[in-house]
This record gives structure tokens, sequence and C-alpha cells, in this order.
């Protein structure tokens, strides 16, 4: 899968949130999208899937030009969100949480939903459970299962990591290190060593433009810090 943004700008009234805003993610990686709080982050996500149309640039799908696609066809396309605050359906059961988003793009009832839940065990133990009951970190856990089901090309996550408790962070970094291959991954996080051990590639946006890209091995903790420390 082929994936890049080009210059992208987005508005909000006369304040310009994005400013030119472009890189390109390597099939099968994962790039990680770094910033201080106000950088414009969330606002290049929500681009991307379609939850808000930018004011000018592109984003392309294997050099099609989706900018104008709903946020349903991109998910068709095989993008996947996993939203800041993960915004699972909290009546339901995680079973029941599974099994809309399986349904929805064609594979409940195969191995892509025993493959997801699989990644995450506690979500097998507590499958009948309400997504309302489960910790902020198994409900991230939930979240992640269930955009895996969707079968994406590219996972997009948004602080996966936030007010989650250590152990689960590293579960969940086990698992994003290991669909790496598998899909190409875009991750948004303040938390620098978990970025660090996940990430393949870095872009560092500041007052919504990037000021900073390099690959993992050439990126330095000490100049990644330097854009991400209040």
């Amino acid at each position: 899968m082929q994936f890049r943004i080009e210059e992208l700008d987005q508005h909000y009234g006369s304040a310009q949130v994005l400013r030119h805003v472009g890189f390109g993610i390597a099939p099968g990686e994962c790039l990680a999208v770094l910033g201080r709080n106000g950088a414009g982050k969330t606002t290049l996500l929500r681009c991307i899937m379609g939850l808000l149309a930018p004011t000018s640039g592109r984003v392309l799908l294997d050099g099609q030009d989706i900018t104008g696609w709903s946020p349903h066809r991109r998910s068709r396309a095989g993008i996947a969100y996993v939203p800041q605050g993960r915004e699972i359906f909290s009546e339901l059961t995680i079973g029941e949480n599974i099994e809309a988003a399986a349904r929805a793009h064609g594979t409940y009832g195969t191995g892509v939903v025993e493959e997801a839940v699989s990644l995450f065990p506690v979500l097998r133990e507590m499958w009948k459970r309400s997504g309302g009951a489960l910790s902020g970190g198994q409900q991230q856990q939930l979240a992640i299962a269930r955009a895996l089901v969707t079968r994406p090309r590219l996972l997009i996550l948004d602080e996966p990591t936030e007010g989650i408790q250590p152990n689960i962070v590293a579960a969940i970094g086990e698992v994003l290190r290991a669909l790496k291959g598998r899909m190409s991954i875009l991750l948004v996080e303040q938390y620098l060593d978990f970025a660090i051990a996940t990430a393949d590639a870095f872009v560092v946006l500041s007052r919504g433009a990037v000021v900073e890209t390099g690959r993992a091995e050439v990126m330095s903790r000490e100049n990644l810090t330097r854009f991400i420390a209040v």
C-alpha cells in the first residue's frame, strides 16, 4: 500500500491549523507523528480520515486522490482509525463491539476476528462485559482490535498510550511491532519512549507545519525531545 499526503492546509475560521503538511508512509512501516499539544496532530488525522475537509492539498492512496472520499469509503478502502478517547460503544459488550465492526466489513465469522481478538487475550476473557465497564487500557485494546477486524492496510492511532497503565502500554507496543510488515501504521504519540520503540520513521509538527523528518536510525532522542518537550 502506498499512502501519502501532499501540501495539506486546514483552517478553523481565520486560524490556520495545518500548513503545507506532506509526507509518505513506506509500505509495512510505522510512521510516528510527534509534536506538542496544539501542533495540529489530531486535525491532521481527521483530515486523513475524511472527518474534516482540508482547505487545500491532497490525500493519496495507491496513487489515487481520495481527498473527497467519505470516511466510510476510506474505511472500506483499508484505512482504520483508532481515535483519541477510543470511542467504543460503551453500552455494547466487547463481543458486540467487535461484531458490529466485523459485520460492517464482511469479516464476521472469519479467522480475521479470532486473529484480532487473540492479540489481546483479556478481550476473550471479558467477552460479555460492557465496554463502559472496562478500564481505559482495556477499552484501548478493544478499540484496536475493533479496527483490526476491518482488515486495514493502514492503521491510524491517535495517542494510544494516553492514560493507560504501563503493562498495557507494553502489550500494545508488542502488538504494533508484530503488525508491521502486514500493514502500515500511522502513530500520533506523546510518549516518546513508546514512539521510539515502535516507529521506523518520524515526522515532527510544530504550529501546524512539518519541522523535522527522518528515519528512526538517524533521529536522536535529544532532537526529538527538543520538539515535543513543554
